[in-house]
């Protein structure tokens, strides 16, 4: 059977997808699974010595956690395709949820140490800082939840072509303006002001005081966090934005749908990312200045 330019070109466009998400997603779910696996063991078994920062962590590491658990799926999925199902749009939901979740908690994380530095006498409210931290944790799985459902047909098995893809020109502009201000450009715009905030305070106050290298340490690890967020989910939104104006041409073999394709890879990495940082920074000296 012979195939037009165009037939070859979604062909082409389709192996190389499949390719991409039989490859680069593989390395996440591994290294995701170990290092959110060592992080939520370490906080169980230090559970006795909670403090609001752990639990704030351990939201994080969970919600990364069952994001990488369902990973294999979509790998299975670019080997053989599943058809559109309950199931498919179950597995999108999850995805997403978790995705989410991971960047409001990320967020709650960058206010709640810029509160713990700009007004040092709350830490000594321990009880109620738990409290607090327990309660913003349940708020976030709720209001993620409460979207989820609102928008729940934008991911049913009619508006999907494959398990893990949509159709083309299926997303409602309420839902793509809710995940951008909400999901993206609201935490990001928090994540700054506490960054910025907290470089301040802390660069002023380590030029005076004994622990200015641990201090400038911190500060370091704050930009980073910061700098993680946006790289990882910045193209992911972006492509959303650049979908509700080009919405004639987002077919396999075009750029718009690899723009896509690593977009979402790049976004799932920060799993990975968020167990190095907020890992590694519990099992290090820095705690005492979160």
């Amino acid at each position: 059977m012979n195939l037009s330019g165009d037939q070859m070109c979604n062909e082409t466009g389709k192996l190389e997808a499949q390719t991409f998400q039989q490859v680069a997603y593989i390395p996440v779910f591994v290294l995701g699974l170990v290092l959110n696996a060592m992080a939520v063991s370490t906080f169980i078994r230090r559970r006795r010595q909670w403090t609001d920062s752990h639990i704030y962590m351990l939201n994080l590491a969970l919600a990364d956690c069952t994001l990488v658990l369902f990973l294999p799926v979509r790998v299975y999925d670019a080997y053989h395709p599943i058809q559109p199902s309950l199931l498919c749009t179950v597995m999108i939901s999850i995805h997403y949820v978790n995705m989410y979740a991971s960047i409001l908690t990320v967020t709650c994380i960058s206010v709640h140490r810029y509160l713990s530095i700009r007004f040092p006498f709350w830490a000594h409210h321990t009880r109620a800082r738990k409290k607090l931290a327990a309660s913003v944790c349940t708020f976030i799985w709720v209001i993620i939840m409460a979207i989820c459902l609102a928008f729940h047909s934008e991911n049913l098995p009619e508006r999907l072509s494959t398990c893990y893809r949509h159709k083309e020109n299926v997303r409602s502009i309420h839902f793509v303006l809710v995940v951008e201000v909400v999901g993206y450009l609201i935490p990001l715009l928090i994540m700054s002001f506490c960054s910025i905030q907290i470089s301040c305070i802390l660069q002023e106050t380590s030029t005076r005081e004994e622990n200015s290298e641990q201090k400038r340490t911190f500060v370091r690890l704050v930009k980073a966090n910061l700098m993680v967020f946006f790289v990882c989910y910045t193209p992911i939104h972006v492509y959303l934005y650049l979908a509700e104006y080009n919405r004639t041409n987002k077919g396999p073999s075009s750029p718009l749908h690899s723009f896509l394709n690593f977009a979402e890879w790049i976004a799932t990495t920060n799993c990975c990312l968020d167990s190095f940082g907020y890992y590694f920074l519990l099992k290090s000296g820095l705690r005492d200045a979160t």
